[in-house]
């Protein structure tokens, strides 16, 4: 794959990335807002502290794409084609169930995450290299958070 190739897809996947957080973001907020049981105050807490953090991600990733000079997504629908995040419009699910569609859904961008260092690295881009270090370790420790409460 050539340089150029190589920045053309990498940025691809910085637009994925940036539509999964979205998704995230806005499914961790539903869940945030609609969790019930035992556990309601402490997953109701850890679901907020868990979407902001997603959302302080947002616009440094899509800061990167345009330091790249390039284009980014633009609305709710590049959003919905980008992610790899399944939509999620029950607000009656079991808090159980809420941790580990969240801890899936986690998984899924810490997956995403990881194959994009091979891009980065081909693209030759040492700043994007070293975001995708800091975002994988935040990816990591919310799933372990989460991963940890269904134990």
């Amino acid at each position: 794959m050539s340089h150029t190739n190589s920045k053309a897809a990498l940025i691809d996947e910085l637009d994925g990335l940036l539509a999964d957080h979205f998704a995230l973001f806005i499914k961790t907020k539903n869940f945030h807002w609609h969790v019930r049981g035992p556990r309601f105050r402490d997953l109701h807490l850890l679901f907020d502290e868990q979407a902001l953090e997603v959302q302080g991600q947002i616009d440094i990733i899509a800061e990167r794409v345009r330091k790249l000079d390039a284009e980014t997504l633009t609305s709710l629908g590049t959003v919905s084609k980008a992610t790899r995040i399944k939509d999620q419009d029950s607000a009656a699910l079991s808090a159980e169930d809420m941790i580990a569609e969240l801890l899936a859904d986690n998984e899924t961008v810490i997956a995403r995450l990881k194959a994009m260092k091979g891009l980065a690295d081909q693209a030759g881009d040492n700043a994007t290299d070293g975001l995708l270090d800091d975002w994988t370790d935040m990816a990591e420790q919310r799933a372990w958070f989460l991963r940890s409460l269904l134990a």
